[in-house]
C-alpha cells in the first residue's frame, strides 16, 4: 500500500492539505504543483440515467415529509471509520440514508427543508469531485488519484433525482438554521455538533423509528433485490459444498473465504459476518471466529448471506453433514428442526400475528424434547415456563432487508406485537443446540447444533420461500451434496 505524499504548504484557495509525518518527499515544488493543475481531459459523464430505485426513494421521501410537516429533517450517510493508523474500514452508509436516497457516498447528507403546504424540498449534500487547483486530487489521502473518482454534483443529481450541493457548506448552514429540526444520530459527529442546540434525543428517536417502520413492508424493487441476494447466496452455499474436502485439510476459514468470494463477485459484500461453524462450534449462535477444524462425521452449520450492490442482504442457514451423510442421531435432531421450521413457515400469512410463526416452531421443538426425555412434560408446561429455551435459545426469526436484522428500532406494537402484511420479508430459523458441556443430555447429543433458516416473503395469499433453491429435508440435503461433489 503506497504512502500519501505531502502537499504544498499554502495551496491556493484552501487550507493546507495534511502531510504524512514520514513521507519520502519533504515538499512539493511550485513547478510540480503548477504542472499538476493542467493537462487533464474533461471526464464529466453526460449520459447518466437515474438509478433503478429513484422513483421508490422519491416516494419514501414523500411519506417521510408527510409525517413531519414543517420540520427540517437531516439524515447523514456517515463518515469513514479508522481501522488502524491511517487505514479505514470499508465504508457502509447508514441504512436510513440509503433507503431514502439510494446513494452510498461517505459524508453525504440528505436534508428535507420545509416548504409550503406542509411539504419539503429535498437536497442531497455530497463531496464534489476532488479539487485540481489546490492539489487535493493527488495529495489528499481521499483524493481522486488515491481512492478513485467521485461523481460531480451534476452527475449525482442525474443519478439520484435530487438537487445536489457541496456538503462542506452544510454544517455552517445548519448552525444558522431556525425552526424545528430532527436528525438521525450516530453517523456523523460534525453534523450532530452543528445541530446540538436544535434537536432533542426524543424527537430524533421518533424520526429514526418512523423510518424503521417505513421499511417493514417492502416495495417491488426491494423484493427483487432480496431475491437477487438470496440467489447469489444459494450459489455461495453450492460453492462451499464443492470445497469441503479442502476445508477439512485447513479450517473453517476456507469455508468463510469461499463464500466471501461469491459475495464479492456477485454482490457488494457479505451482509454480516459469516457463521461457518463446524462440529461443536455449531452450538455457538454467532460463531464468526471461523478458525476451527472441519472434520468428517460432524456437522457444518453455515449461516451466511450475500449483500447486493444496493445493500439488501440475504440470511440463510443450512446444517450439513461434512461427509455428505447424517448419522442416525444427527438426522433425528435435524428432522425435528425441519418439522419446526415447516410449522413456522406455514404460520406466515397476511393477517397472522407476527409471533405466530415463532410459537408454532417452538411448540414442535418442545414436543420433541419431551418425547426424547430431555425435559419433563407436559408440553404446555414446558412452553409456559420456557424450559425448551435451554436448547433452542433464540427467537425463530426477524425482519430482513437493508439490515440483516431489519427495522430493529420499530415500535414493539408494530413489529413483534404486530400483524403480518403482504410485502414483509422475514426469516424463519428454528434451531436446537446441545452444548458440549451440557450434562443434562446424553453424551451423544453433546456438541451437536442444528439450525435451518429461510427468507420468507408474505404474499397476498400466504407466503413464498425466497430461498427454496436450497434443499431442506435431510434426504434432499444429502442428495444435493452428492450432486455438488460430482
Amino acid at each position: 500500500m503506497t504512502e500519501q505524499q505531502p502537499a504544498p504548504e499554502n495551496p491556493e484557495g484552501d487550507e493546507p492539505i495534511k502531510q504524512r509525518k514520514n513521507g519520502l518527499y519533504p515538499a512539493v515544488s511550485d513547478e510540480l504543483a503548477e504542472n499538476m493543475k493542467s493537462g487533464w481531459a474533461d471526464t464529466e459523464l453526460h449520459d447518466l440515467r437515474p438509478i433503478a430505485q429513484a422513483a421508490e426513494t422519491a416516494r419514501r421521501r414523500a411519506e417521510l415529509s408527510a409525517r413531519f410537516p414543517g420540520e427540517r429533517l437531516v439524515i447523514p450517510a456517515g463518515n469513514l471509520k479508522t481501522r488502524s493508523n491511517d487505514t479505514e474500514y470499508a465504508f457502509r452508509p447508514s441504512t436510513e440514508y440509503v433507503y431514502l436516497t439510494g446513494d452510498q457516498t461517505q459524508d453525504g447528507v440528505l436534508v428535507l427543508e420545509p416548504a409550503g403546504a406542509g411539504a419539503h424540498e429535498a437536497t442531497i449534500y455530497l463531496l464534489p469531485r476532488s479539487d485540481r487547483e489546490n492539489g487535493e486530487f493527488w495529495l489528499d489521502g481521499q483524493g481522486e488519484l488515491w481512492v478513485g473518482r467521485r461523481h460531480s454534483l451534476t452527475e449525482a443529481e442525474r443519478l439520484l433525482g435530487l438537487p445536489a450541493k457541496d456538503v462542506r457548506e452544510l454544517a455552517d448552514a445548519l448552525r444558522e438554521a431556525t425552526g424545528p429540526v430532527r436528525g438521525v444520530r450516530g453517523h456523523d459527529a460534525g453534523i450532530e455538533a452543528a445541530l446540538t442546540d436544535k434537536v432533542t434525543a426524543e424527537r430524533d428517536e421518533e424520526l429514526r423509528v418512523f423510518i424503521s417502520e417505513q421499511r417493514l413492508v417492502k416495495d417491488a424493487f426491494e423484493i427483487g433485490e432480496l431475491q437477487k441476494a438470496v440467489d447469489s447466496t444459494v450459489r455461495g452455499f453450492e460453492d462451499v459444498v464443492k470445497i469441503l474436502d479442502k476445508a477439512e485439510a485447513t479450517s473453517e476459514r476456507y469455508i468463510e473465504g469461499t463464500f466471501f468470494l461469491r459475495a464479492r463477485v456477485e454482490g457488494n459484500d457479505i451482509g454480516y459476518g459469516s457463521i461457518c461453524a463446524a462440529g461443536p462450534h455449531a452450538t455457538t449462535l454467532h460463531w464468526v471466529r471461523n478458525d476451527g477444524p472441519v472434520r468428517s462425521g460432524e456437522l457444518l452449520l453455515l449461516d451466511a448471506g450475500v449483500e447486493t450492490h444496493t445493500l439488501y442482504t440475504a440470511d440463510v442457514t443450512r446444517t450439513l453433514p461434512i461427509n455428505g451423510t447424517y448419522t442416525e442421531l444427527q438426522r433425528k435432531i435435524y428432522d425435528a428442526v425441519y418439522d419446526a421450521q415447516e410449522a413456522g413457515i406455514a404460520a406466515v400469512k397476511p393477517g397472522a400475528k407476527y409471533r405466530d410463526f415463532h410459537d408454532a416452531a417452538q411448540r414442535v421443538l418442545a414436543e420433541r424434547l419431551v418425547e426424547w426425555g430431555l425435559v419433563e412434560g407436559p408440553v404446555e408446561r414446558v412452553l409456559e415456563l420456557g424450559l425448551q429455551r435451554r436448547w433452542t435459545l433464540h427467537g425463530t426469526g426477524h425482519m430482513l432487508g437493508l439490515d440483516v436484522h431489519d427495522c430493529a428500532v420499530a415500535r414493539t406494537e408494530t413489529y413483534v406485537a404486530g400483524v403480518l402484511e403482504p410485502g414483509m420479508v422475514l426469516t424463519v430459523e428454528p434451531g436446537l443446540y446441545f452444548q458440549a458441556d451440557d450434562t443434562t443430555v446424553p453424551q451423544e447429543y453433546r456438541g451437536i447444533g442444528v439450525r435451518i433458516e429461510d427468507d420468507i416473503l408474505v404474499t397476498e395469499d400466504g407466503n413464498r420461500n425466497l430461498s427454496d433453491g436450497l434443499p431442506r429435508t435431510s434426504s434432499d440435503v444429502e442428495a444435493w451434496m452428492a450432486r455438488m461433489k460430482g
